[in-house]
């Protein structure tokens, strides 16, 4: 049974969307990613959010760009925690994306993400369904630290060539 539900509104969105999938999967997490235009196939859309609490969704990652409807509409129709991922747009940057996905009405909340944060999304899910998962906690934890030796390998061999600040 899936655990994270990812979406995207298109193709063009993967890269970014495939790293979310990439930290849950170095995490031993289950998930389902679909490409589906809440603009486009809205039939399919209401059915891929209305039925995503019977598939065992604890948590959606939804991507888009420009108007960026599909996490807001998946925040109005999932009961539980979304998290937005706001597109790189070549018109405006993103910050069409982002402010799309922000400025969510009262009762309507999607947390969200950097512009093109795939995998910073990928770990907020981990660490919504990490909050009654001990082994899951565990991962992320030593993650992280994963995460802290790299960047201390990196200072270190920085401090070996001379380079006092970067």
């Amino acid at each position: 049974m899936s655990k994270v539900g990812i979406v995207m509104g298109s193709d063009s969105d993967m890269s970014v969307m495939k790293k979310a999938a990439d930290i849950l999967e170095k995490l031993g997490i289950d998930y389902e990613m679909r490409i589906i235009s809440a603009h486009r196939e809205p039939d399919v859309f209401f059915d891929y959010a209305k039925s995503a609490e019977e598939k065992g969704f604890k948590v959606i990652i939804a991507g888009a760009g420009m108007a960026a409807h599909l996490p807001g509409m998946c925040a109005a129709i999932f009961p539980m925690p979304v998290i937005g991922i706001p597109m790189h747009t070549t018109s405006l940057g993103g910050r069409d994306s982002l402010y799309s996905i922000v400025q969510m009405p009262s009762g309507i909340p999607v947390a969200t993400v950097a512009i093109n944060g795939g995998a910073n999304a990928g770990l907020l899910a981990a660490k919504i369904l990490a909050t009654s998962d001990p082994q899951l906690l565990d991962k992320l934890k030593a993650y992280s630290q994963e995460l802290k030796s790299q960047v201390e390998a990196k200072d270190a061999r920085l401090q070996e060539v001379g380079c006092k600040e970067y």
